[in-house]
């Protein structure tokens, strides 16, 4: 085995021996197989709502993006490892080859021929996502040290610039295409698609990039990399689910997790210091770049994946985006990244020098985060757009110059391993301050929902008022309330509000005028009314509330025509006490001698006279039941609406003061990240001397 220190006899220097042309075409292939991995992550999640409907999978939801972050984070490292002892090549082919035979059966996944394996069709692209992951960990890993091998220490930054563009260009591109597919062709496609790039990918690498080996002859550690999965696995599981809410977080699941991924990481780290060519070499640690590096990288994660998911949560819930536009509308956030990389990238090849870039842009990614702790619910979406355009060019250098950083501080055979390992740390952040912001805004969403339906009901009155009470209290008892409510779902604006209690109305007045059954269905239906207004509109009878009262007359004309040719004054006066009666009709029957009931002719004459009375006195009864109940179900309408408008209010509020709370922490994240990048060596690149490259050599393809 060759000692660590020492230069591995079999060790070419590519970026001096292969002709600038050469490197392009490497550089095409690898950037355009990288694109594939960073795409899929987008492009995917717009298609999940058609995919979940069409393989009746709602359940495992998000499984699909779990099992890819899972098999991609744990094997990360490993990859590093294997790329320096083997070669970047290999490694990256066979991470590309098994990314589309993972994405080929993605796409299969529900179709007849597979049956029921694993359970089902949904189950079955769970599994191929996982494949997926596989091969992406490749990509992700190698590609970043590929740079490193191609292209001397002087030129590397701009060209990592060119690999954090690619990750903000496959965020813009990949909802469109996402959605383009899938509504056009078919969600199929989304996977289908990425058949032909990587194929195009991997001629490029197999014909023209030559193996680009370290040198480095050792045996792998596979007991290290056994560990690092048990290791990696059961933490990124328990953070998931107890940030998604699947498990609390003392539940023993969520506590067993936790400790069988302790208990491999104090045995991964024992391993690690007895192997003599180790998954993660413990000696980087030493490195003050490395060391300090990692901790920078593992809080950018925390706040660069942050920032993205809780201002796509802004987005829906306070400016009112779609969930299927929320990706598309952070382009802004996305052009000031890729400016950002590209851009600090190219300084710090000119002036050799990457710390003052790095410092500079953490300084910008707080004056970022500052910017939106300040967001509110009436925040005007220019507003937001200048913040996201801020924060990117702050976070855009964390993604070519910290991976330069820790290039230029190992020995060129450590740099797969380097490489990879500061991935894993930010990867490894981002998964940890998901599951930490995520508590977060649990728990600050719950109290502010709670204080502001309560504000809002001290604004109120009446029925209104008692409705906003008693959501706030069932918010705080954690019984239910607004709340619960979808947290991806895009709120109705005051507009739809209003629209949606407009058709309510003239549902109602139809159903009271006319009894029509389709307008009480779809009362009855509506969520937004309250349950005592549904109520009151329960029994409308058959051709409106007026035609009930005259129906009701008729009745009572019936009920008085028996007792009268009774001749029982008894019954009459049994009728007559019936308070349904109208008052003057119930005082002229209790008038009504016994000795008329006995004469046919007094008879005929009394009820002649009711029949009169009640005629008369029908349309007047009809048409003011029917106003009073009509009056009675539009103030209900009223407070609904009311109740709605005032919601929608106090759940805006909620959630933008929530999500300011998370940015107001995330300053916090990004100071440390300055602190911890301000502990690294302030090393200057070599600077290339007229004279000194050497000329293009051979190198085995």
């Amino acid at each position: 085995m060759t000692a660590p220190t020492e230069t591995p006899p079999a060790r070419i220097n590519y970026a001096q021996t292969l002709d600038m042309g050469t490197k392009r075409v490497i550089l095409f292939g690898v950037l355009l197989g990288l694109f594939l991995s960073a795409l899929d992550q987008t492009i995917v999640a717009t298609a999940m709502p058609r995919i979940t409907q069409d393989l009746n999978g709602l359940s495992l939801y998000t499984w699909v993006t779990t099992a890819y972050l899972l098999t991609n984070t744990a094997l990360v490292p490993i990859y590093g490892k294997l790329s320096d002892l083997y070669g970047r090549k290999p490694i990256l082919m066979i991470g590309i080859v098994i990314f589309l035979l993972g994405s080929a059966l993605c796409g299969l996944a529900g179709e007849p021929f597979l049956g029921n394996l694993f359970g089902g069709g949904m189950m079955q692209l769970v599994v191929f996502r996982g494949l997926q992951g596989v091969g992406a960990a490749a990509l992700g890993s190698v590609a970043f040290a590929i740079i490193a091998d191609l292209f001397e220490p002087i030129d590397r930054p701009r060209y990592q610039g060119l690999f954090g563009a690619v990750f903000g260009l496959s965020s813009v591109i990949g909802p469109l295409l996402g959605g383009f597919l899938t509504d056009n062709i078919s969600w199929r496609w989304v996977f289908y698609v990425n058949l032909p790039l990587g194929l195009i990918a991997l001629a490029f690498i197999a014909s023209k990039m030559p193996r680009l080996a370290s040198g480095l002859q050792a045996r792998v550690d596979w007991l290290g990399a056994f560990l690092i999965l048990v290791f990696t696995v059961p933490l990124l599981l328990a953070l998931t689910w107890g940030a998604d809410g699947n498990y609390a977080w003392t539940s023993p699941t969520i506590l067993g997790l936790f400790g069988l991924s302790a208990a491999a990481l104090i045995a991964f780290l024992f391993a690690q210091s007895r192997h003599p060519s180790p998954i993660l070499p413990l000696a980087l640690f030493r490195n003050p770049t490395f060391a300090w590096g990692a901790v920078a990288r593992f809080l950018i994660g925390a706040g660069f994946l942050g920032a993205i998911l809780f201002l796509s949560l802004y987005l829906v819930q306070v400016q009112g985006v779609s969930a299927t536009k929320a990706g598309t509308a952070t382009i802004p956030l996305t052009v000031g990244l890729i400016i950002g990389a590209i851009g600090s990238g190219q300084i710090a090849s000119r002036i050799g020098r990457y710390k003052p870039l790095m410092l500079i842009g953490l300084v910008v990614a707080a004056l970022g985060f500052f910017s939106l702790s300040t967001l509110n619910a009436d925040t005007p979406y220019s507003g937001v757009v200048l913040r996201m355009v801020l924060l990117g060019l702050g976070l855009g250098p964390a993604l070519p110059l910290y991976t330069t950083a820790l290039q230029l501080s190992v020995k060129p055979w450590e740099i797969g391993v380097a490489t990879s390992a500061g991935q894993f740390f930010q990867q490894m952040g981002s998964t940890i301050g998901t599951a930490i912001f995520g508590a977060v805004l649990t728990a600050g969403l719950t109290t502010n929902l709670a204080t502001q339906f309560a504000a809002q009901a001290a604004a109120q009155q009446g029925t209104v008022a008692t409705t906003l009470n008693s959501i706030s209290e069932g918010i705080r008892s954690g019984s239910g309330g607004s709340g619960n409510q979808d947290r991806n779902a895009a709120p109705q604006s005051p507009e739809q509000i209003r629209a949606t209690f407009a058709n309510l109305r003239r549902n109602v007045t139809q159903a009271i005028e006319t009894g029509d059954r389709e307008a009480i269905a779809a009362i009855q239906n509506n969520k937004t009314l309250p349950a005592e207004a549904k109520k009151q509109l329960t029994d409308i009878p058959a051709g409106g509330v007026a035609a009930g009262v005259t129906a009701g007359f008729g009745q009572a004309y019936n009920a008085v025509v028996a007792a009268v040719n009774s001749g029982d004054s008894a019954r009459l006066a049994a009728v007559a006490a019936n308070p349904q009666l109208p008052a003057q009709l119930r005082a002229r029957l209790s008038q009504i001698p016994a000795q008329a009931l006995a004469s046919p002719q007094a008879r005929g004459q009394i009820l002649a006279g009711i029949r009169q009375g009640l005629d008369a006195a029908a349309p007047a009864a009809a048409q003011q039941a029917q106003q009073q109940a009509l009056s009675a179900a539009l103030k209900g309408v009223d407070d609904g609406e009311q109740v709605a408008l005032v919601s929608a209010r106090a759940t805006r509020v909620a959630f933008a003061q929530t999500i300011a709370t998370i940015y107001r922490y995330s300053i916090l994240v990004a100071a440390l990240a300055f602190l911890a990048t301000l502990m690294m060596p302030n090393l200057s690149m070599p600077t290339r001397q007229k004279g000194e490259r050497m000329a293009p050599a051979h190198a085995e393809i």
